[in-house]
């Protein structure tokens, strides 16, 4: 008998018998190198608003991130966080009541490293002009790798003004929660090096609508402490240290701090029902816990509830409009990267007109939801601060951004997606976790309708919020016909507001201040292009419909300079 090896086999049918495994029936051809390693923070517009708004300082820092936010490790890390999710232990071995969950080693190396990042509360501790900013431009770049552990950065960053209206508690954990130092595992906060907080404000008989919650709250002996008796329906991020909670209690709705780990060491009463399966955010654990004689020190007046924690959901929006933008630049920075080394029908895909046409109509929205979120981060700065007008143009704006911005994100997704075409819709390339985790920019910290509403109130309740708008806007006025003509739709729009069309005059408030910023501060493409699609009607109803006379090149180089 002859017998032939398996490498003969190969080279005598004309397939590779190197033993790596190739094969002559698929060669790999017209296939892009993967994207890591990228500098996530070569975004010109980014930069530019940055040093705008007064955050200039934080350039090398910002760049230094961004390589390693591109980085292959980081980028796996991010891959690995949400394929291995977390998982409730609720008892130990032995039978006792724990009410831990465990993560993957990666969620923790992108943990330790945001906050060591000053991605979470180290702002607060910084007296420089521009901390705020830099931070978001930060969370912009962090961004590119996993949306999930962005939750309980955001949450800590967010509970420091909150926790500030207590200032006896505030003095005892402050300095902890802007501390740089992320330390895992349940243990009594003050012993610790850093702390987490979180919050648990929504309950399953009325999500948003926060004041029918039935969580009970009752004093005790010691003043200021309570006991709580009740079920959240959404609290995210369990294992953090804190949480500020909303309950009922003799006074009204109020704000409570609630520690995982009591002052003396037992763990306080906080029983996880349940870990949420959802749709996206996959790496980071969301839960129902469940109060039963948990400890709580009142933060605020009794019945000020809504009002104490108002300056936390104020900074969480600010970060959902954030983190929609930087999901837009990331999935932006893949469809480049595909269509660059991409070819079809003869040319390659970045060459051809009507892809062309896509990457510059995702690159307008995206350095839109880019600009907007930094003049947003800019006006959080310099409120914090003191500056009254700038608190009244945050009060809207923010609003505003977080309807508009997070409302866009799942569009823009499924468009950058297409353009990698099957490959992008395979779990591999990363973009259906993109894609997945879109829509909860515009759930979490209130839906569509929600700020929509709150738009409507913050209006009626504080007229100084409209003029710190229209104050903004008139210092393009001039500049843009097609701008100057919205401007005064605006204000016959907002003349005639209504509940019913709350939603269309938030939806013509932000684009006309996107507008604005453009024209203010882009190159002329840039601004020409979106003053001409998304204020004077010259557009499609999908990406990718600019009109011809639109600078595509201009446009497409300044987004992605590769792609030039």
């Amino acid at each position: 008998m002859v017998t032939t090896s398996v490498r003969e086999r190969h080279a005598g049918s004309g397939e590779q018998g190197d033993g790596h495994g190739g094969h002559a029936t698929h060669d790999v051809v017209n296939q892009p190198a993967p994207l890591a390693p990228y500098d996530a923070s070569d975004d010109t517009a980014l930069l530019e608003g940055l040093r705008r708004e007064g955050a200039g300082w934080a350039e090398e820092d910002l760049r230094r991130l961004g390589r390693l936010a591109g980085s292959a490790q980081v980028q796996e890390w991010s891959d690995q966080a949400n394929r291995h999710e977390p998982a409730l232990r609720t008892h130990d071995r032995y039978g006792h009541r724990i009410d831990e969950v465990e993560f993957h080693p990666s969620w923790h190396h992108l943990m330790r490293t945001a906050v060591a990042e000053g991605l979470a509360a180290a702002p607060w501790a910084d007296d420089r002009p521009g901390a705020h900013v830099a931070r978001t431009a930060g969370v912009l770049v962090w961004g590119h790798t996993d949306a999930g552990h962005g939750c309980p950065t955001s949450m800590t960053y967010a509970a420091v003004p909150a926790l500030r209206r207590q200032p006896e508690l505030a003095r005892a954990y402050e300095p902890l929660l802007t501390s740089r130092e992320y330390e895992p595992g349940l243990r009594v906060p003050a012993a610790k090096r850093g702390l987490l907080a979180g919050m648990g404000m929504t309950e399953k008989q009325g999500g948003s609508d926060v004041r029918t919650n039935t969580t009970a709250a009752t004093p005790t002996a010691e003043p200021g402490v309570y006991t709580l008796r009740g079920h959240k329906w959404f609290t995210s991020a369990p294992m953090c240290d804190l949480f500020l909670v909303l309950a009922q209690a003799p006074g009204g709705l109020s704000c409570f701090l609630v520690p995982r780990v009591l002052p003396d060491g037992t763990r306080n009463a906080f029983r996880i029902q349940r870990l949420k399966d959802k749709l996206g955010n996959r790496s980071n654990a969301s839960s129902e816990p469940e109060f039963e004689g948990t400890v709580a020190w009142l933060v605020g007046p009794e019945g000020r509830g809504v009002r104490t924690i108002i300056e936390m959901v104020n900074c969480t929006r600010l970060d959902c409009v954030t983190m929609s933008a930087a999901l837009m630049r990331k999935t932006l920075v893949e469809a480049g990267h595909h269509v660059r080394h991409r070819s079809a029908f003869g040319a390659r895909l970045v060459d051809q007109p009507l892809m062309r046409n896509v990457l510059a109509d995702l690159a307008l929205e995206s350095e839109a939801a880019t600009t907007l979120t930094l003049r947003l981060a800019g006006a959080a700065d310099r409120a914090v601060r003191g500056d009254a007008g700038e608190a009244a143009f945050r009060r809207i704006a923010t609003a505003v951004g977080k309807y508009w911005v997070t409302k866009r994100g799942p569009a823009f997704t499924a468009e950058a997606l297409e353009c990698l075409g099957g490959n992008g819709y395979v779990e591999e390339s990363g973009m259906p976790r993109h894609y997945r985790e879109a829509p909860l920019l515009s759930i979490w910290e209130g839906s569509g309708n929600v700020n929509a509403l709150d738009v409507l109130r913050a209006l009626g309740r504080d007229p100084a919020t409209a003029q710190a708008l229209f104050d903004e806007l008139a210092l393009t006025r001039g500049a843009d016909a097609r701008l100057d003509a919205a401007v005064v739709r605006l204000k016959d729009r907002l003349a005639e507001a209504s509940q019913a069309g709350a939603r269309r005059l938030v939806e013509q408030m932000a684009l006309t201040l996107q507008g604005h910023l453009l024209v203010r501060h882009a190159p002329p493409a840039v601004a020409d292009a979106f003053c001409a699609t998304r204020l004077g009607g010259d557009w499609g109803h999908a990406f990718g419909t600019l009109p011809a006379a639109a600078g595509l090149d201009a446009i497409v180089d300044r987004a992605l300079p590769d792609a030039a």
